[in-house]
């Protein structure tokens, strides 16, 4: 759990989101709807976004799992997603916010060493993530700006890596921010 080991017995029917919430005081993942349509209960399991209200605790036994709470850097600074959404205004209230840090942290991380996402992928990447609040242009800009500094920052191997790196960033700067 957030990279420290956690030993413990599940109920056959206890769902992820209670052993993390209720189990762990790891409440940071939020209950919304408890149909995995909301998103607010996203985590990542072995690297991968998912709904933790439709996670069985006892089937996410042997595999790691990652919380919004295990999100910081050790020094208590925000990850690169986080401070990028901020910048953008890309919260509001805060309920949606850590279902859609940890989903979009997926995307922001598999795009690191390859071309920027489009607003069109950003959008369709956010569908199981429901916001009241911002009208999800800032969030879209969050992701961007996450995607560009992430790309920025990747190791470069080649040429054409290094090109889409300068042209994140050209594209950052075009549009003021």
């Amino acid at each position: 759990m957030n990279g420290r080991p956690e030993q413990f017995s599940a109920r056959p029917n206890e769902l992820l989101v209670e052993r993390l919430r209720d189990g762990l005081g790891l409440t940071g993942t939020k209950v919304g709807c408890d149909t995995g349509q909301c998103g607010t209960c996203v985590v990542r399991l072995d690297g991968r976004s998912v709904k933790s209200c439709l996670v069985l605790t006892a089937s996410a036994g042997g595999s790691e799992v990652a919380t919004i709470e295990g999100e910081t850097t050790r020094g208590g600074e925000l990850t690169g997603l986080q401070e990028a959404l901020r910048q953008e205004h890309g919260t509001q209230c805060g309920f949606c916010t850590p279902g859609m840090v940890m989903a979009l942290g997926e995307l922001v991380d598999s795009t690191a060493g390859g071309a920027a996402p489009t607003e069109a992928e950003i959008r369709e990447w956010l569908t199981g993530n429901l916001c009241r609040c911002t009208g999800y242009h800032s969030v879209v800009r969050g992701v961007q700006r996450a995607c560009a500094v992430a790309r920025a920052e990747a190791p470069v191997g080649t040429a054409e890596s290094a090109a889409v790196a300068a042209s994140g960033a050209a594209a950052q700067e075009v549009r003021g921010t």
